[in-house]
């Protein structure tokens, strides 16, 4: 059997303590997000696209690290991601913060930077976030993804971000009544036509990769 059915996992022994809601939490829009669910034991779902197809890939603490299992066609990329996601690139070598920084860092010790290696991903969502209160970012991400996302591969009732190829060629006026307006469906849909290029920053230099997200239309500092 394949992953889509059964998953694979393995165990990520970070060098530095995760907590998995504070780490993985900013990636959550809102508590109705169809693609993420944290289920009454404490673990953490996520469905997400990777370059080798749909995934849903779940995160538990055990005793001997963070136990990642994943479904579906991208599920051996997301278990090869999983120290990332859970920001194994952290290092406290020579941070020593004080202030409000330094007593935030004392409260949450498992706080970590995740990088999910998923641009498109991270950037749909952060548009809909534009000149809108959080709640109705939160409604219009939910409503798009109910409406064009797909069910994710695995035992739980996850969805897919809408493919970025589907996106590009919605009409305009169809995302209305999912409470977008024109301005940000333009951008949404630009961005899409150019997720293959967008999905290129993450392998350039910061400074690179913001100049060629914000070249696109209705992408500014603040979203890039």
């Amino acid at each position: 059997m394949t992953a889509a059915h059964h998953p694979i996992e393995t165990v990520v022994r970070p060098r530095l303590p995760v907590d998995i809601r504070l780490t993985l939490g900013p990636l959550r829009r809102g508590p109705g997000d169809p693609t993420n669910l944290v289920d009454r034991t404490g673990a953490w779902w996520r469905a997400t696209r990777t370059p080798q197809g749909p995934a849903t890939a779940r995160y538990s603490a055990e005793a001997d690290g963070i136990r990642v299992a994943a479904w579906g066609r991208g599920a051996e990329w997301v278990l090869e991601a999983a120290p990332e996601l859970l920001g194994a690139r952290d290092s406290l070598d020579g941070f020593s913060p004080t202030g409000l920084v330094g007593e935030l860092h004392r409260h949450f010790p498992g706080l970590r930077i995740p990088r999910s290696r998923a641009v498109f991903e991270a950037l749909l969502p952060s548009i809909l976030e534009q000149k809108v209160t959080g709640r109705e970012a939160h409604n219009a991400f939910a409503a798009l993804v109910r409406a064009w996302g797909e069910p994710a591969p695995g035992p739980v009732p996850l969805r897919l971000q809408p493919d970025p190829e589907a996106l590009a060629v919605t009409p305009y006026w169809a995302f209305h009544p999912l409470g977008v307006e024109r301005k940000r469906t333009v951008a949404i849909q630009m961005a899409a036509s150019r997720a293959r290029r967008v999905e290129e920053t993450q392998t350039m230099a910061p400074l690179d990769a913001h100049r060629r997200l914000q070249a696109l239309p209705g992408v500014g500092p603040w979203t890039s």
